[in-house]
């Protein structure tokens, strides 16, 4: 036992080796040295959010609202914000000692994560393959291939949460599997719903859609396999669904209440049937000559060992083959019938763009395969040399076509050649290895296919270009604001931006700017149809949502404004506007248009003829009358505006509507003199206040019953958990002392 043990220590030592060596231009402190992600969603996206959660969070708040992008939206409920993702708060947590948020600190949260993918594929190869003589290579290599093929080197490392979501699959199957490896034993059902918990929790639905699919079907097959009871899928099934709710209830309850109303549930299936094109197979073996990333590649060895491991007929092969074969045709979206014929019956799969993410569980497939199969080894080696053989005869053919054709136009078919040349160099490689799988040197030559394949995957991906650029990561984006944003920065008044220009992405969260605009994939769909009713110049927007600084490529726009500064952007030259009369925040209204639904709201409004200044709509009809016709005398004034907390003193000599450029949505409460008070939505999407003659202090608090079901759910939960695993641990420390005293 002791000498298994340190011989998973040495494999799991090497599992490090090869990560620090496939980071070490993140890693390395020299700065000449240093490469770091390409901007883009990674800066955009997760960087902004990063930032906007580490400076609340490091506070002592919790971040339910953000005002600072999209008009302002439930920052709880974006699943990719990650809120309570515990490896996101260890993040922040070290970013607080460190001294402050960094670009550097979400690189390295991305790469630990496949360290940690790695370390749980190993274990769960393991499991599968414990009574192998070439289990610890075969755990080896399946976690060398999961994370560093395509899927995992490409583009997840830049759209983080789809990587945090996508790690937890092995410790998931590990679960499943331990559940139905002796007998039924219900607890590790525990374990995989608390590791489908996590994966939700890291803001991908989709990846963590595909992951609870692919678990329930493991554990069906696990259950048919193992010949257990219908009972015990049905009750096991509950069980890791209440455990994976519980863990992740306080970010998924406001999740769904907000994508009910935000704009991605608008999609069509045009929109949401995209997916790869069915020549991207050609990924499997020449990487990098069909599209930008190359998520299905594994690599040669991993093809052939996969195939040998269903020959070979290895434990849970056909379940992986079967998924693998599935998710690829998923993968293919609208290009595939498969996705035509379950669009309308697979729960779930309607709310989802991109299926081409399906890519996840093609290659953790084959990645499991792979590895079965060097445990496998050396059984049926003939066949595993002539399928090798074949292979490579088959790519020195395309490479020697390809060979020809750039003889003649070097310009188009150069950038095949690289690649063609090494993929039949390591599948002849691995025709050589083969033949030495029967003789006394068998074992080196099961090394020997191991450094192949870490050979093969880390010269494909190593640094690449599609993620990497040779800059440190402080050159990537500054943390402090630029030229262009600093003179918005220093005004102290409340007032929104137009950051479609200049500002850009969800910046405005790294700012604290407050930006009408926003990337995430989520917008709330009222304020979306105002803000983009005109896409880039809108004057409307503006207006409602009190805009008071517009960058744009332009020197003048519709309305009066003031150019105060000039710079660029990723786009070109970009024109800081200052406009001359903005809309106040919050104002007090006696003109009132009453509609019956936010559709005749937005119509209105959208009247040219239409003056929002002069007259607020409101949604329903109301008892309180307001002095109609007469000006609306008083004064406003927000003495406080914190993210979740909004304080206005309001002196009115009639009754007036306060109309408010701020979202209405399912959480604010409002008080006007301590008393509760009606929240009155305006426009199809803000909010408005009746307000009685005389002085007045009104209130409004996002306190989200969502959010505090869900936190109460997810404390019971983790607690149930975390002892439940204390009293496991504890009663195997007792069972070793019992079984040393004997």
């Amino acid at each position: 036992m002791l000498s298994r043990r340190r011989y998973d220590a040495l494999a799991i030592g090497l599992l490090v080796v090869f990560w620090a060596t496939f980071f070490w231009r993140i890693l390395t402190p020299i700065a000449a040295d240093q490469a770091s992600f390409k901007k883009g969603d990674f800066s955009g996206q997760f960087v902004a959010f990063g930032a906007y959660q580490y400076e609340r969070m490091s506070a002592g708040e919790v971040p339910l609202w953000n005002p600072y992008n999209n008009g302002g939206f439930p920052f709880i409920a974006d699943t990719q914000a990650a809120v309570f993702y515990p490896p996101r708060l260890v993040t922040i947590g070290l970013s607080k000692l460190a001294g402050d948020w960094s670009y550097n600190a979400l690189q390295l949260e991305a790469a630990f994560h496949v360290l940690l993918l790695s370390v749980l594929m190993y274990g769960y190869v393991r499991l599968l393959t414990i009574g192998s003589q070439h289990s610890i290579l075969a755990a080896l290599g399946s976690a060398i291939i999961m994370s560093y093929g395509g899927f995992t080197a490409g583009s997840p490392p830049l759209q983080l949460a789809l990587l945090e979501a996508a790690v937890w699959l092995p410790l998931a199957a590990s679960g499943i599997f331990l559940a139905t490896r002796n007998g039924y034993q219900w607890r590790w059902m525990i374990l995989a719903g608390f590791a489908l918990g996590l994966s939700w929790m890291a803001g991908h639905p989709q990846t963590s859609w595909f992951l609870t699919y692919a678990m329930v079907g493991y554990f069906g097959y696990r259950v048919y396999v193992t010949q257990a009871r219908l009972r015990d899928f049905l009750v096991g099934t509950v069980m890791m669904g209440i455990v994976t709710v519980g863990i992740t209830a306080v970010t998924l309850l406001p999740g769904v209440e907000y994508l009910m109303l935000a704009t991605r549930s608008d999609f069509g299936f045009d929109a949401k049937s995209n997916g790869f094109p069915l020549q991207d197979v050609i990924q499997f073996v020449m990487p990098g000559t069909m599209s930008y990333w190359s998520p299905l590649y594994v690599g040669i060895p991993a093809l052939i060992l996969a195939a040998y491991a269903v020959r070979n007929r290895c434990r849970d092969s056909i379940f992986w083959l079967g998924l693998s074969v599935i998710a690829l045709l998923l993968s293919f979206g609208a290009n595939s019938v498969l996705y035509h014929a379950v669009y309308n019956v697979l729960p779930g799969l309607r709310f989802f763009r991109g299926q081409e993410r399906a890519a996840l569980l093609v290659t953790s497939s084959l990645a499991i395969l792979a590895g079965s199969g060097i445990a496998c080894l050396p059984t049926h080696r003939i066949w595993l040399r002539n399928t090798g053989i074949s292979v490579a005869g088959l790519l020195t053919f395309i490479t020697t076509v390809i060979f020809v054709a750039w003889l003649g136009d070097s310009a188009t078919y150069g950038m095949y050649i690289g690649i063609g040349v090494l993929s039949t160099v390591v599948a002849w490689c691995v025709v050589l290895i083969s033949g030495f799988l029967g003789t006394q040197h068998a074992h080196w030559a099961v090394f020997a296919l191991v450094g192949l394949i870490v050979f093969e995957l880390f010269s494909v991906n190593i640094d690449a270009d599609t993620n990497y650029e040779s800059i440190p990561a402080m050159e990537q984006l500054s943390i402090k604001p630029s030229e262009l944003i600093q003179p918005v920065v220093n005004d102290s008044s409340l007032f929104r931006v137009d950051g479609f220009r200049g500002l850009e992405a969800n910046y405005g969260s790294l700012y604290s700017v407050m930006d009408i605009r926003g990337i995430s994939p989520l917008f709330l769909s009222s304020a979306y149809d105002l803000i983009y009713s005109n896409y880039i110049n809108n004057p409307l927007a503006w207006e409602l949502f009190a805009v008071k600084y517009v960058y744009s490529e332009r020197d003048t726009l519709h309305v009066p404004t003031t150019v105060i500064a000039e710079g660029s952007d990723s786009q070109g030259t970009v024109y800081l506007h200052q406009l001359d009369d903005p809309r106040p925040f919050a104002m007090l209204m006696t003109k009132v248009d009453v509609v019956d639904s936010d559709t005749f709201a937005q119509a209105l409004v959208n009247d040219p003829n239409y003056q929002p200044r002069e007259s607020v709509i409101l949604l329903g009809e109301s008892d309180f009358a307001v002095g109609e016709g007469e000006s609306a005398e008083g004064e406003v004034v927000v003495s406080t505006y914190a993210p979740e907390r909004i304080q206005i003193d309001i002196t009115t000599e009639a009754n007036a509507i306060l109309s408010l450029a701020q979202i209405d949505y399912p959480g604010w409460e409002a008080r006007l003199d301590g008393e509760p008070i009606e929240i009155r939505r305006a426009y199809g999407a803000l909010t408005a206040f009746e307000i009685p003659t005389g002085t007045h202090q009104l209130e409004l608090v996002y306190n989200p019953l969502s959010y505090r079901l869900g936190a109460i759910l997810s404390a019971a939960t983790w607690l149930a958990v975390i002892g439940f695993g204390l009293m496991q641990v504890m009663g195997i420390s007792h069972r070793g002392q019992d079984n040393g005293r004997r």
